[in-house]
């Protein structure tokens, strides 16, 4: 006899959260979604899901929450505030949060899902919008072996892989580390366009011997693409780097560590927000470089 699939509730449907719905719908898990912005959960409602007014409702009956949402604050707001999803929470039920979010805070919330006798996982993902509609996301789990299996079943429709790195927290690090190393990257590349032009260089013979060379990772050829096209439409906001380079400093502080690369890269990400490009994915960073 088939074991029923366990209750599902998504908090949050922005960039990555309405593509990782589509992905549990289509796998038959009953689904409750909450959205701050009710609109962008009503196509949603045609597939299938139970559209909630608030975490609280969204959590109710669930057997496994799930929360991507933007930032510590925002993932305070669905799990503990008025109508927060935690204080519905069934005992024994799985949390998930998959935000990038501080470990500081993570921690916090792991000692409140216990008193509600719930376990967390800090789930936090790979992959930008593209991966998360394709079910090609890659999971770094945070938490206990016990406890991600009986996520496993979940965590699976909407991954190509999921990597338990140890204890709770451990998820949540591990992605500020990943996000910094992208966030440099990304401001480095702007630098290096500004003086490939003002140096006089052949532009595309200069790229086509960085990007086939040494430096050209898969990150940095992604986000040429996007520069060449002109084409910013967000895939991961260039305001969210910054807030998870903001995390990285605070993250290497707490363990003695300056991170002056960091610091260097989020001064660069902060003056293109200034300039305007906040809304639009980070490739953008190059168009408050040296080079405009």
């Amino acid at each position: 006899m088939n074991t029923p699939k366990p209750r599902v509730a998504l908090l949050g449907l922005g960039t990555m959260g309405t593509g990782m719905a589509r992905r549990l719908l289509g796998a038959g898990f009953p689904l409750a979604v909450y959205n701050r912005t009710p609109d962008k959960a009503a196509s949603l409602a045609g597939d299938g899901a139970r559209l909630a007014a608030t975490p609280r409702e969204a959590a109710a009956q669930a057997d496994v929450i799930v929360s991507m949402v933007a930032d510590d604050a925002a993932s305070r707001d669905v799990w503990l505030r008025d109508h927060g999803a935690l204080a519905a929470a069934a005992r024994g039920a799985t949390l998930i949060e998959c935000s990038t979010l501080t470990p500081e805070w993570i921690s916090e919330l792991a000692q409140a899902a216990a008193r509600q006798g719930c376990e967390l996982l800090d789930a936090p993902v790979t992959g930008t919008k593209p991966h998360a509609a394709a079910g090609e996301l890659c999971f770094l789990v945070g938490g206990s072996a016990e406890a991600l299996e009986k996520a496993r079943p979940v965590l699976t429709v909407m991954s190509r892989a999921i990597v338990h790195v140890g204890p709770s927290g451990r998820g949540a690090l591990l992605k500020l580390i990943n996000n910094f190393l992208c966030g440099v990257q990304a401001a480095a590349l702007g630098e290096a366009l500004a003086l490939i032009e003002k140096g006089g260089l052949d532009r595309a013979k200069a790229l086509d011997v960085l990007t086939n060379g040494a430096p050209g990772s898969p990150l940095l050829k992604t986000l040429l693409a996007r520069i060449n096209a002109a084409d910013y439409t967000p895939n991961f906001r260039l305001s969210l780097m910054a807030k998870d380079l903001v995390y990285s400093l605070k993250a290497g502080e707490r363990h003695g560590l300056s991170l002056a690369m960091v610091a260097a890269a989020l001064k660069a990400f902060k003056q293109a927000e200034t300039a305007g490009h906040g809304e639009k994915d980070f490739a953008a960073i190059v168009e408050s470089s040296p080079r405009h």
